[in-house]
């Protein structure tokens, strides 16, 4: 009996939390794709003509962050990659 006390207070915190968090998902969702697209500003801010002090140490991050680059330029309003060099569409 002990134990279905337990887990009926487990399942109602887990409840509670989901309804708590149900009204906020988008605002969430919203918050880590402005924090994502700021991270790229800053990796290619070099690269579009805006100096970043920490170019060196973000070149090595473009392998890793070229996949969400198209995702990013477009939802920025740009059809084609601002980067002459760089073609990902």
């Amino acid at each position: 009996m002990d134990s279905t006390k337990k887990f009926s207070l487990k399942r109602l915190v887990e409840l509670y939390d989901d309804i708590i968090s149900l009204q906020h998902d988008s605002e969430v969702a919203r918050e880590l794709r402005d924090e994502d697209d700021l991270f790229l500003l800053l990796v290619y801010s070099d690269m579009l003509g805006i100096p970043n002090p920490a170019f060196y140490y973000t070149l090595e991050l473009y392998p890793y962050i070229i996949e969400k680059f198209h995702d990013w330029h477009i939802r920025m309003g740009m059809e084609k990659s601002p980067l002459s060099g760089f073609r990902c569409c």
